[in-house]
């Protein structure tokens, strides 16, 4: 970890190599390590030390940008010529909206010194745990255990200047019996918040309550959605809440902004600051992030946006600007989608899983989705299959595991049958941070096709 003053070191040594009208440095540190386990046992541990910095120049409306991890002066210096000879090479972005004076930015705090201090035992004793539960059980686990270092900053030629460091822990466990999987996970910038041992232990219940599956045929049931299967569900639906996708007509939300579309159970938002996430109080522009209201009891609310988009639509930027790139997490980089909401929830209600199970006669329950694609974004209808965990209930209780199955299902459509919401939000890793989602009943959700295990 470099901490905020070798930080700030990088960032002016980039600023004064500029002589370009506006010039701006993203900076990326990490220190990530991770333990691998199959087949109960431990078989890799890998560690990552890295730190990469992303300039971007302006010419007038002229705009290139270059990535580096060499932070040596001639380093630096090389990527602020790449960049501006890339500026002079571009054409004019009409809607370019200048970098952002300084604006202030309330830190928040999301950095927990055990989780950074976090060695390879630790995991090792962590995973053991699990791995011994299950051998234990004559079931066999894999999975990964994850802790790291995160360091965001961005400075401008404005005088802006904004640090943020913080950690994360997450744990993904599948357990397998001969014909049949488990599922568990867990995140939180707290190690001590992600239990190994409850979640090796649920996995294993799965995977021993799922053996000997039945086939059922397609349909439309009542189901029982787990805290898993209804993060897809949260992340397809804040991955198209930006503004340049609504403006564009390739989202959910677009024309429909303060229309009921989904049961007035349902209210889905977006907050960097909250401790309960993963907190980031800005955006890769140095923006304080702000609170955004997507679903509101049922009604559309609000898109995100960055200053670009803000700016073509006569709004205030959210906080919601994605780096240009970020080449120690490519999944974190703007392009194509413009700014996104990265602290994604949904809020709790009011029930336990096991009453949403017992008001269902003929359903299913299940724990979570797999391969989960796109196939029209303006309803947001999504085809995939369920994974590690189907089983059917009767009569309000779970009978017996059933085989996968296959759908096609509007996520809009299936937010608006929501009849009860679970008490829990369930931390989760995902690609853009951390998201919070509890379990959902639901009246209807059409299955189109079986599998064969």
């Amino acid at each position: 970890m470099l901490g905020e003053k070798r930080i700030r070191g990088i960032a002016e040594r980039v600023l004064a190599a500029s002589e370009a009208d506006e010039t701006e440095v993203v900076i990326f540190g990490l220190e990530e390590r991770l333990t691998r386990f199959a087949n109960n046992f431990i078989h890799q541990n890998v560690a990552e030390t890295n730190v990469a910095a992303v300039v971007r120049v302006a010419l007038g409306k002229r705009v290139g940008t270059a990535t580096t991890n060499d932070l040596s002066d001639v380093g630096l210096e090389r990527a602020v010529e790449q960049a501006t000879a890339a500026a002079r090479l571009s054409p004019e972005d009409p809607d370019y909206p200048g970098l952002p004076e300084p604006t202030p930015v309330e830190p928040v705090e999301a950095f927990d010194e055990r989780t950074a201090a976090y060695t390879p035992a630790d995991r090792a004793r962590d995973v053991g745990a699990i791995c011994r539960q299950a051998e234990a059980k004559g079931v066999t686990a894999s999975g990964a255990f994850r802790t790291s270092v995160h360091e965001f900053a961005v400075a401008n030629s404005h005088g802006l200047f904004a640090y943020h460091p913080t950690t994360i822990a997450d744990l993904t466990t599948v357990v397998m019996a001969d014909d049949s999987a488990g599922y568990a996970a867990g995140a939180s910038w707290k190690v001590e918040e992600v239990d190994g041992v409850g979640l090796g232990a649920e996995a294993i219940e799965r995977a021993l309550r799922g053996r000997n599956p039945q086939p059922l045929e397609p349909g439309t049931y009542p189901v029982v959605l787990e805290a898993y299967a209804v993060a897809d569900i949260v992340a397809f639906i804040t991955q198209m809440a930006g503004a340049m996708l609504v403006s564009e007509g390739r989202s959910w939300m677009t024309g429909r902004q303060g229309e009921r579309l989904m049961s007035p159970l349902i209210s889905i938002w977006d907050d960097g600051r909250d401790p309960a996430g993963w907190p980031l109080p800005f955006d890769f522009e140095g923006m304080p992030r702000r609170r955004v209201d997507i679903v509101r009891e049922g009604v559309v609310g609000e898109p995100v946006y960055d200053r670009r988009w803000a700016r073509k639509e006569g709004k205030t930027s959210t906080g919601h600007a994605l780096p240009l790139s970020n080449p120690l997490s490519p999944w974190l980089s703007g392009g194509a989608a413009g700014p996104l909401p990265l602290h994604p929830v949904m809020g709790a209600g009011e029930h336990a899983v096991e009453e949403m199970i017992a008001s269902v006669s003929r359903g299913l329950y299940v724990t979570r989705f797999h391969y989960t694609r796109m196939v029209h974004p303006r309803d947001a209808v999504i085809t995939g299959m369920t994974r590690d965990g189907t089983f059917l209930i009767e009569d309000g209780e779970i009978t017996v595991p059933v085989k996968n199955l296959r759908f096609t299902q509007s996520y809009v459509e299936a937010l608006a049958s929501v009849e009860m919401v679970g008490r829990v939000l369930r931390r989760q890793r995902t690609g853009l941070g951390i998201l919070r989602a509890p379990a959902l009943k639901l009246s209807a959700f059409r299955f189109t096709g079986a599998t064969t295990f």
